[in-house]
């Protein structure tokens, strides 16, 4: 339970000044009645709430799933680029009950695919936390192509894991085990599949390898897979049953 001037105000409809001349203004119904104090307290889950006609669609936290385009960044705010949040409508730019919206991860502005945006901190630190191990795979187009002995020998190395050499300010690390999938498309040449999340972890593993990445795209997070559906820079909400894979 939740003030309605609260409520509304995290979901786009102004300050809670504001909230109280739509109340005044006999404006806001609740369960098809009238409400005219700011204090009322909502239930979000059973209470149908109409604004100046329309009905609300109440939620504590969102879930969005994004195919992110490259040349955009996964920041709030950047000087030089446009970033994820860029791509969203108006409706989406304003604080939630359950926070703000951020990123579950991040991509480099040269890759692609599944982003999740969200408000709920506690699935982000679930999902994101090393001690979870929890999967992603990325579609990846290489710019040396591989003899099938050489698919045999990147095979090997990356079922072992293998040492990472230090990239600028970052140090090197043992890349734990991961799986790898060749395939045959004209613009990707493997799916790779990691349990963890380094700094341009894929990149400095084929790198490291003596080959390198010229195309990245994430499809897969946990049991999460991005919806073929969704265009590059588009977006939409995920359904309960998509948040609950999310949570496996």
């Amino acid at each position: 339970m939740d003030r309605i001037d609260k409520i509304l105000s995290h979901h786009g409809f102004g300050s809670r000044k504001d909230v109280k001349k739509l109340l005044r203004d006999e404006l806001v119904t609740v369960n098809g009645k009238f409400v005219y104090d700011p204090g009322f307290q909502l239930d979000i889950s059973r209470d149908k709430v109409v604004v100046d006609g329309e009905e609300i669609k109440l939620q504590h936290d969102v879930y969005i799933m994004m195919n992110k385009c490259a040349d955009v960044v996964c920041a709030n705010k950047d000087g030089e680029h446009r970033t994820v949040f860029d791509l969203l409508d108006d409706s989406l730019r304003h604080k939630f009950l359950g926070g703000d919206l951020h990123c579950m991860g991040r991509l480099d502005i040269d890759t692609e695919g599944l982003l999740i945006l969200t408000t709920d901190g506690k699935l982000t630190h679930r999902l994101l936390s090393p001690k979870t191990h929890a999967p992603k795979t990325y579609a990846v187009g290489l710019r040396d192509s591989l003899t099938e002995e050489e698919k045999q020998k990147y095979s090997e190395k990356f079922k072992k894991g293998f040492w990472i050499d230090r990239e600028g300010n970052e140090d090197g690390f043992d890349a734990q085990p991961s799986e790898i999938q060749f395939i045959k498309d004209e613009k990707i040449d493997c799916l790779l599949t990691i349990y963890e999340g380094k700094y341009h972890q894929v990149k400095r593993m084929f790198s490291q390898l003596g080959n390198e990445v010229v195309y990245l795209k994430r499809v897969k997070m946990g049991q999460l897979e991005l919806d073929p559906k969704i265009p590059l820079g588009g977006y939409r909400e995920l359904s309960q049953e998509e948040i609950s894979l999310l949570s496996e």
